[in-house]
């Protein structure tokens, strides 16, 4: 069993409204391979157990982690409501994700520019809706080479929040098949259930398809693109549990540090 590892967390500014989170080796320590995971808000990815995980994984080893907060998860709203509040905001047309996407980027050139982490040393990683927002974050920040999934929501339109509003042009574009064109050069590795009933293991599964499919069309012929399945558990067989979130850090740093 997994005894918790207490982590805390700095925050950075980096325009109003926007605050970049940090754990691990002191930001004065030089250039160091970065991992930006996203889960709930950005100080609860990195330090609220069982969420923070794979952070907490990772803590052995010399990287950054960093976070921002996913929205409607602001100013201690419940996470278990985060997808219905993304449905009334894009039933008012409010591009929620587009605006937490660009304050992503701002964050990746945020680290680089402050020599803090080097252009070809970063990661994206997310669970669940996060896993969806890493993906769409990877198709515009090339920088980014590396992509770690934890039961990725990968079509929104298929969550229940999202049932009346399937034809939103907002939530169509919230599907990370759109993206497949710009991130099929990656390394990418997802996780999920044998039987996740919430976001889908069939999708997740057709998603990594084609992935590789684009890849293989592209004439990458041994895709750097996986997925493992394991015993579902947890709600609607939609829990990780903690070999897996260690798996995908052990992932991470075998792609970050080349060992």
């Amino acid at each position: 069993m997994l005894v918790p590892k207490k982590l805390t967390c700095s925050a950075l500014e980096l325009a109003p409204g926007i605050t970049l989170y940090h754990t691990g080796p002191s930001l004065d320590k030089g250039p160091m391979p970065a991992v930006f995971y996203f889960a709930l808000s950005g100080e609860d990815s990195l330090c609220l157990d069982p969420f923070n995980q794979p952070v907490q994984f990772l803590s052995d080893y010399p990287i950054r982690v960093f976070s921002l907060t996913l929205p409607a998860h602001e100013a201690n709203l419940p996470p278990q409501n985060a997808l219905s509040v993304w449905a009334d905001d894009m039933t008012h047309q409010r591009d929620i994700l587009s605006e937490f996407i660009e304050q992503a980027r701002l964050a990746i050139s945020y680290v680089i520019e402050q020599k803090l982490t080097s252009e070809d040393t970063i990661a994206l990683a997310g669970l669940s809706r996060g896993g969806l927002l890493a993906s769409l974050i990877a198709a515009e920040e090339k920088r980014a080479r590396f992509i770690l999934l934890f039961a990725p929501v990968t079509i929104l339109a298929k969550a229940k929040e999202f049932e009346k509003i399937q034809d939103n042009p907002l939530v169509k574009k919230a599907n990370a098949f759109t993206v497949v064109d710009h991130i099929y050069d990656r390394h990418i590795k997802a996780y999920i259930g044998n039987r996740d009933v919430r976001v889908g293991t069939r999708n997740c599964f057709d998603f990594i398809e084609a992935l590789s499919h684009r890849a293989f069309e592209n004439k990458i012929r041994s895709p750097q693109i996986e997925m493992l399945l394991s015993p579902s558990i947890g709600h609607q067989g939609h829990g990780t549990p903690p070999h897996i979130f260690k798996s995908g850090a052990n992932w991470l740093v075998e792609c970050l540090l080349k060992i």
